[in-house]
């Protein structure tokens, strides 16, 4: 397929991985709720696997966390998902051009692609031109005998380069919020939806 690599926007809402993650495996924005169950139920399934010191609290108390809508996703979920649906996730990083490659181990044959921003994740999705309709997003891609997806992961390497130098992400390590208030709000709701100071 030819086109550009686009950023497909995910609602700020505390289940952007999940729904970006619904977005590339199934074209659908709301699945997080079914995901987190998926979560919740490869999480209790296996004890051992899944242990205070892998998720870094007791499992029971994981499941409940990864379940309540407010709660983020990351690595552990990331990973759990790539086996659900028998696809590598790229995540790709805007703060550091990286890209973390879940199921790479297990050999899938497809891939899909997320952006993260320090914050928040999106999908990528090659799109034949742009502003094209989302209808007509390709968001699985074949993984080649080189580990590859071609030149696709080329084009979305060259966004998460470009979203870089316009510094399009959230260094958690150094941003300062300078509200009180939003400091008190954050603490009390575990809302973290600011935007970067600069």
């Amino acid at each position: 397929m030819e086109g550009i690599v686009a950023r497909r926007v995910i609602p700020s809402d505390n289940s952007c991985l999940f729904n970006a993650v619904g977005y590339v495996m199934d074209h659908d924005k709301n699945k997080a709720p079914e995901l987190r169950q998926v979560i919740a139920a490869t999480v209790v399934s296996d004890l051992i696997k899944y242990s205070e010191a892998f998720l870094g609290k007791p499992n029971e108390e994981y499941c409940s966390w990864i379940l309540d809508s407010e709660k983020w996703g990351g690595a552990i979920e990331l990973s759990i998902l790539a086996d659900y649906y028998g696809r590598e996730i790229a995540a790709y990083d805007i703060q550091t051009t990286r890209c973390d490659l879940y199921g790479q181990e297990k050999k899938y044959s497809e891939r899909v692609m997320l952006i993260y921003d320090g914050l928040h994740y999106d999908a990528l999705a090659m799109s034949p031109f742009d502003e094209a309709p989302e209808e007509f997003d390709q968001t699985i891609f074949p993984v080649r005998s080189d580990r590859t997806i071609g030149p696709v992961e080329g084009l979305a390497l060259n966004l998460v380069k470009e979203q870089h130098r316009k510094r399009s992400f959230t260094d958690t390590a150094r941003f300062t919020l300078r509200c009180g208030e939003a400091v008190e709000h954050a603490q009390a709701t575990g809302h973290v939806n600011f935007q970067e100071y600069r």
